[in-house]
């Protein structure tokens, strides 16, 4: 128990369900701490051909002949990051690169290798990492010590990642999910002339009311953060059931065995807060072409601020598409049909801005 004036704390830990569908064995492995990247590295190898055969049509329907590639690479604060890319078949000319910013708790890899081999199948590089402290990268599971520190992270590596041979002259685009949305703003805000376009899916410009802590509650979470950052303390609503509106998709997110959802660390939680508060005040910075995809009945990131952005936004192309009853996870959660709606609209927008370019 921790005291503070008129506040008493319960520090908790939060157990992982049970994996439906998998054996004892291999719901032992899941169920260890995910602290280190090494666990989480050996946890995702043990699950890999597990996950490649589930039932969702990102797995199901995915086309063939993608070339993959996967590497580690230190960056300058002296992180492994983990990487990985999806390249168009041979001989097909690529029409553009695109960069991927995943949302929090999540990784590049699971339900995204899906999308992304979508994508490359329509003529485009698609290039990804994982943040530190998330998927396979170094770091503390699920801990941000400072969301700018994390957004210029993804901006040096992606700024290599757009200077490859084999990149020069294409148009460079970024796609940001959830977090990643955030994570995609503050880095064009940082550099404006960066990218040819940004795609934001469900972005988290501000959090919404329902998953917010009273405020009470978030001031003195606040003021624990300054003396135990890494303690999950942070309460946190159970999301699936809130992302996901396709119950038996819902069922194959706990596949995602290195994603991180146990209670949200107290300075992650601080720097989230913060990191939103302060995109919203520069949505009128927002430049770049712009396409922002939302589920209406989104109880995680509001549509309403997606809505805020897109009239704030000083971008002279600028597109904003909402979709019917759809929650938080639009390309992974939906029925199949809204799943490949989505993915059509981001490629028909693509395809229209490289034609410009």
């Amino acid at each position: 128990m921790v005291s503070l004036p008129k506040a008493r704390v319960l520090i908790t830990a939060k157990k992982r369900s049970s994996i439906e569908g998998v054996s004892e064995e291999m719901n032992a492995i899941a169920s260890q701490s995910l602290d280190s990247a090494s666990a989480r590295r050996r946890v995702r190898s043990a699950f890999l051909e597990v996950q490649q055969q589930l039932d969702h049509c990102l797995f199901k329907i995915a086309p063939t002949g993608i070339r993959t590639e996967e590497w580690y690479e230190k960056n300058s604060r002296g992180l492994e990051i983990f990487s990985k890319c999806w390249l168009p078949k041979p001989g097909f000319q690529m029409k553009g690169s695109m960069c991927f910013c995943h949302g929090y708790g999540d990784t590049c890899t699971f339900f995204f290798e899906g999308i992304a081999k979508q994508i490359a199948a329509s003529g485009y590089a698609v290039y990804a990492l994982d943040y530190p402290g998330f998927g396979l990268s170094d770091g503390l599971h699920g801990y941000i010590s400072s969301f700018d520190e994390l957004v210029d992270d993804v901006i040096e590596h992606y700024t290599k990642i757009k200077g490859r041979p084999e990149l020069r002259g294409l148009p460079h685009f970024i796609l940001g999910q959830s977090m990643g949305g955030a994570v995609t703003l503050k880095a064009h805000l940082k550099d404006p002339s960066g990218w040819d376009g940004v795609i934001l899916v469900a972005p988290m410009c501000k959090i919404a009311e329902d998953v917010t802590p009273p405020a009470a509650v978030l001031k003195v979470l606040t003021l624990l953060s300054k003396a135990m950052p890494k303690a999950k303390l942070f309460p946190q609503k159970d999301l699936a059931e809130l992302a996901f509106r396709d119950s038996r998709k819902r069922k194959m997110a706990a596949y995602n065995v290195i994603s991180y959802n146990d209670q949200m660390r107290l300075r992650t939680a601080v720097e989230l807060l913060e990191a939103t508060s302060d995109i919203e005040m520069q949505l009128e910075k927002v430049s770049s072409p712009l396409l922002i995809l939302h589920g209406a009945a989104d109880k995680v990131t509001d549509p309403l601020v997606s809505q805020f952005l897109y009239e704030k936004a000083s971008s002279k192309d600028k597109t904003l598409k909402l979709y019917e009853e759809g929650y938080h996870c639009i390309l992974e959660g939906e029925p199949d049909d809204r799943i490949f709606t989505v993915l059509r609209d981001i490629i028909a927008w693509l395809d229209s801005h490289c034609s410009l370019n």
